[in-house]
């Protein structure tokens, strides 16, 4: 379990994030909501240990280690000529010694096995070897999760992962995401702009205005009053 406990965050002589309370448990899917500005990935990032905070974060109820967080970003930073195995297998990087570490051709054996579970547990297994730049946008971020996986952390947080993909790729992201948490006992936390998603795929729903928690629970719960109303989605 990831707790977060009076996360605030300062940008300059503005307060962002105003003493936030928020908690992800093993084997749960949050989706954090709210509208540009409501400090959604300012939150994620303080979680992270990526921004300057007060207040304190743990994992399971001690203080956050270096490898208790897996980070999947809209933005997904894989390395494009190396294919999608080796993109994996940087997930280990955080438990190799440096000598195993510096190229892809010195990662050990089970590691690179390890690696190939992981892709095949996102279901991409068959494109291994294949370069990431080939891969579709969802696929990347496929590998992405996969790469996640491969680091063995407990938590994964994912910031808008799915912003950048069509329709169709992005449910399938969001239903790999709740997946894994269920079955691999993960605590995910992702920030989401589509309510709908949340609704479909969401354990709990936690909504951000103004930098501050003002709803949290189930995913149907109406969230109408996170957004300008034009840019809510109509309920499928």
């Amino acid at each position: 379990m990831l707790t977060a406990t009076g996360l605030t965050v300062h940008y300059g002589q503005r307060e962002v994030l105003h003493g936030v309370d928020v908690s992800v448990g093993s084997g749960e899917l949050l989706a954090v909501l709210g509208a540009n500005g409501s400090g959604k990935s300012t939150l994620l990032r303080a979680a992270a240990g990526l921004v300057p905070a007060d207040g304190e974060v743990t994992i399971d109820g001690r203080r956050r280690g270096p490898l208790d967080i897996a980070l999947v970003f809209q933005r997904i930073h894989l390395v494009g000529r190396r294919s999608a195995l080796d993109n994996v297998c940087t997930g280990a990087l955080g438990r190799l010694p440096l000598h195993r570490s510096l190229t892809p051709a010195l990662f050990p054996r089970e590691v690179r096995e390890e690696a190939m579970g992981c892709l095949e547990r996102v279901g991409l297994a068959d494109r291994a070897h294949d370069r990431a730049d080939g891969l579709s946008g969802g696929q990347q971020q496929r590998v992405a999760i996969a790469r996640a996986l491969c680091q063995r952390a407990p938590v994964v947080l994912a910031d808008e992962p799915v912003s950048a993909l069509d329709p169709a790729a992005a449910e399938q992201v969001l239903e790999l995401l709740a997946e894994l948490a269920h079955t691999e006992r993960l605590a995910v936390l992702t920030v989401l702009h589509q309510p709908d998603l949340a609704r479909r795929h969401a354990d709990r729903v936690v909504g951000l205005r103004d930098g501050a928690v003002v709803l949290d629970g189930p995913p149907g719960q109406p969230v109408d009053s996170l957004y300008p109303h034009a840019l809510l989605e109509t309920p499928s």
